[in-house]
C-alpha cells in the first residue's frame, strides 16, 4: 500500500492518505499525543433517501434508514455488546449521523491498535432480523418523540424545512415515526450493501501510530470491497425560501428564535468551499460579533441578551447563514437584522480595515489551535475531506482574502429576501 505525504510547512503539520487494496482509503495523521482519535465514516446520510447504483433504476427508501443503520451496527449477530468490547480496552466509542454522512468513532490513551480492528470488526459486519429491527423501532421512536419536545431541535429542522423546498437537507435525520415504521431488514440490507461499500468509504486516524501499524489492522480486518458507482439524486433547489416564519409553543421561560439566511452561491471547488467558509465568519464577527454596534445597540435595547450568536453551515449542495438567540421580540429583531444588511450591501456601512484584520487573526489562531486537539483534527478533516478540500489549505486561503472580497460576498449571499425565521414561544400563563 502507497502513502502519500501531504505538508504545510507553515503550519509544520503533516498527513499521509492512501488506498488500501481493500478499496477503503485512508488518512493518517501523526500526532504525538496521549490520545488517538480514529473515524471510519460513510459518505451516506439523512439526505440520501434515493439513489442508484451501477446503472439500475431510481429506488426511494424511507427517511431515517441512515440513522437507523447506525444504531443496528453496534448489535452483533452473537450478542457481543460493541461498547463492552471498546470500554475493556480502555477506548470510549461512539457515532453519529447527519445529513451527508454516518462516522463511528473512537478514543483511547492505550491499546490503539487493538481497538481500531475492533471499529473496523463492527462496521463491517452487519446483523439484520425481523425481531432485533422492530425492537429498535420502539428505541429511535422515543428518541423522535423527545425530540418533538425539545424547542432547539424543533427550531432547527423547522427552519431547514422553511428554507429549503425541495433540497432533502429538510428531512429530519431520524426520519419521522411514521417512516421508521416502514424500514424492513431487507432495505436495511440493500442501504447498507450500497453506502458501506469501502470504496464510499474513509478512514481516519490522527494520534500517536504509524503507517505500518495502521495497515496491519486493516489487512487483518478488511476484505476487499467491488467498485460501486452511486447516484444520488439530488432535486433542483428554487432560489426562493419555502416559509419565511413558522413558531410553536413551548414550556420556556423566554422566546427563542433561529433566523436563517440560505446561501444561493455554490459553485467552486475545494478550495472556494474554505474560502466562502472563511468569508461569512469574518462577516459574522464584523456585523453580529459582541464588538459590533449592531450587536452593542440591540443589547442595549434590550432585544437581545448574550446568549445571541452566529453560525454557518455548508456542504457541497447547500449552505446557509443563522442568527440565534432569546428576544421579547423575535420579529423586530428579524426587522433589525434585515435594514442592518441591507446598510452592509449597499454600502451604508463600511469596513473597517483594523476590524478586518482582528477578525482574520482570530480565525487563523482558532485553525492553529485547533491542532493541538487529535478529536479536532479528526473530525476536521472529516468535513473537509467530504467537501473535497484541505485542511492544510486554510491558513493560505485566509490570508488571501481582502475587504473586497468581503464586500463582494455581501452582495452575494445576503439577500434579505432569502430568510427564514422559526420562534419557540413561552406557554400562555392561565
Amino acid at each position: 500500500m502507497k502513502f502519500t505525504k501531504h505538508t504545510n510547512s507553515l503550519l509544520n503539520e503533516s498527513y499521509y492518505i492512501g488506498k488500501h487494496h481493500s478499496g477503503l482509503e485512508v488518512v493518517v495523521i501523526p500526532k504525538d499525543q496521549m490520545t488517538l482519535y480514529a473515524t471510519f465514516a460513510t459518505r451516506y446520510g439523512s439526505m440520501d433517501n434515493t439513489f442508484k447504483t451501477n446503472g439500475s433504476d431510481y429506488i426511494t427508501v424511507p427517511d431515517g434508514i441512515a440513522h437507523f443503520l447506525e444504531h443496528k451496527l453496534f448489535e452483533s449477530e452473537d450478542g457481543t455488546d460493541t461498547f463492552s468490547r471498546f470500554t475493556a480496552l480502555g477506548a470510549s466509542a461512539n457515532a453519529y449521523t447527519s445529513n451527508e454522512v454516518t462516522s463511528y468513532l473512537f478514543s483511547a490513551t492505550e491499546n490503539y491498535y487493538e481497538a481500531l480492528e475492533v471499529l473496523l470488526d463492527f462496521v463491517t459486519h452487519p446483523y439484520f432480523s425481523k425481531e432485533n429491527v422492530e425492537k429498535e423501532m420502539g428505541i429511535i421512536e422515543q428518541e423522535l418523540r423527545m425530540y418533538e419536545d425539545n424547542p432547539y431541535r424543533w427550531m432547527y429542522q423547522e427552519l431547514l424545512r422553511g428554507l429549503y423546498q425541495k433540497n432533502t437537507v429538510n428531512i429530519p435525520v431520524g426520519g419521522t415515526v411514521e417512516s421508521i415504521h416502514e424500514i424492513t431488514p431487507e432495505i436495511l440490507y440493500d442501504c447498507y450493501n450500497t453506502f458501506y461499500n469501502l470504496n464510499n468509504m474513509v478512514l481516519i486516524v490522527c494520534g500517536n501510530v504509524t503507517l505500518d501499524g495502521v495497515e496491519g489492522v486493516m489487512d487483518k480486518a478488511l476484505k476487499r470491497s467491488e467498485p460501486v458507482s452511486i447516484d444520488k439524486k439530488i432535486a433542483d433547489e428554487p432560489r426562493e425560501v419555502a416559509r419565511e416564519y413558522a413558531e410553536k409553543t413551548f414550556p420556556v421561560a423566554y422566546p427563542v428564535f433561529n433566523i436563517g439566511l440560505k446561501e444561493t452561491d455554490l459553485k467552486g471547488d475545494g478550495r472556494a468551499y474554505i474560502k466562502r467558509e472563511f468569508e461569512h465568519s469574518i462577516i459574522a464577527e464584523l456585523v453580529f460579533g459582541k464588538t459590533s454596534e449592531f450587536y452593542n445597540a440591540l443589547y442595549s435595547e434590550g432585544l437581545i441578551n448574550q446568549k445571541f450568536g452566529t453560525s454557518y453551515y455548508s456542504s457541497r449542495t447547500w449552505a446557509f447563514f443563522i442568527a440565534s438567540g432569546e428576544s421579547r421580540d423575535p420579529k423586530a429583531v428579524l426587522e433589525r437584522i434585515k435594514k442592518e444588511l441591507e446598510l452592509w450591501r449597499e454600502g451604508g456601512r463600511k469596513i473597517s480595515s483594523e476590524a478586518f484584520e482582528r477578525a482574520k487573526r482570530v480565525l487563523y489562531s482558532a485553525s492553529v489551535q485547533a491542532w493541538n486537539s487529535t478529536t479536532d483534527i479528526a473530525e476536521g478533516f472529516l468535513d473537509y475531506y467530504l467537501a473535497g478540500a484541505d485542511v492544510l489549505e486554510l491558513p493560505e486561503v485566509l490570508s488571501s482574502i481582502t475587504v473586497e472580497d468581503i464586500e463582494r460576498r455581501l452582495k452575494t449571499s445576503y439577500d434579505t429576501e432569502l430568510m427564514s425565521m422559526t420562534v419557540a414561544k413561552p406557554e400562555q400563563k392561565a
